[in-house]
């Protein structure tokens, strides 16, 4: 297909990595809905499924692609044309591209260090022909997600209040600063109970980053538990077009238009 073509201004290309130390704790809706929300403010955005092993950006947008990341790496199609149109693509506003991952591929997961190496640099370059691309990372803190995350000019981690996401994002920032000690990811609070709790989860996370890494983190946002969200995510859309009044909706948008200005500023 025909990718978008590219913005003239200085910060096209901005590429933001979305991680998580575990599972389950609502990182590829909030990929989605970050691609829209930076869509609806007027952006061109690619979002690309970088779990190389358990993908399922495809699935959560009822998406039925030709091509997958797999096919760039295998060298059977150019990253561009892997590209595929979520909600009228990015030409459109409220819209924007998206390359799949290949779900259950331990091949694509355990990829080596030169494939990893051309497919970071196919991103980068792709990414250039957006105003941003978001890189949905696999939860934890492999090889193949810090690489990735290393490509990124913005890195968030998700986590919620359990003590298992707050230990696993700990450990997920201690890798990525192992790689690169001035890597400073922002932090989202996802699916939080109350803004007392999520405040309450931030500040334990912080402490432990500021007493063991000596670096103090930075809150990007809370998103409420909502009950759309879960509805959303059957109806295989995201949750600002299921119900673009309700409170993770606009938390959402209310993060993207935070890194935006972030993004103006820098």
């Amino acid at each position: 297909m025909k990718i978008a073509s590219a913005p003239q201004d200085r910060s096209a290309g901005r590429i933001l990595a979305i991680a998580s130390g575990k599972g389950g704790v609502g990182k590829t809706m909030l990929s989605i809905g970050m691609a829209r929300a930076f869509s609806q403010m007027g952006e061109r955005c690619l979002l690309m499924d970088g779990d190389l092993g358990m993908a399922n950006i495809d699935v959560q947008l009822g998406l039925q692609p030709n091509s997958d990341i797999s096919s760039v790496i295998n060298g059977r199609v150019a990253i561009a044309d892997a590209v595929c149109p979520a909600m009228g693509g990015a030409a459109q506003k409220g819209g924007f591209d998206v390359i799949s991952g290949r779900s259950g591929s331990g091949a694509l997961a355990n990829l080596a260090g030169p494939g990893l190496t051309k497919l970071a640099t196919g991103v980068a370059a792709l990414a250039l022909s957006y105003d941003r691309a978001i890189l949905d990372l696999a939860a934890g803190a492999d090889r193949a997600t810090i690489r990735l995350a290393l490509t990124a000019d913005d890195v968030v981690i998700v986590l919620n209040d359990e003590p298992t996401s707050l230990t696993d994002a700990y450990a997920f920032v201690k890798t990525l600063r192992l790689h690169d000690d001035g890597a400073s990811p922002l932090v989202v609070i996802n699916n939080a109970p109350s803004i007392n709790a999520a405040n309450e989860a931030f500040s334990a996370f912080r402490k432990t980053c500021e007493a063991f890494l000596s670096f103090t983190p930075t809150l990007a946002g809370i998103v409420r538990r909502d009950p759309t969200v879960p509805a959303a995510i059957r109806a295989q859309t995201a949750v600002s077009l299921r119900a673009p009044q309700c409170e993770a909706a606009k938390d959402i948008q209310a993060l993207a238009g935070s890194l935006a200005r972030g993004k103006q500023a820098a």
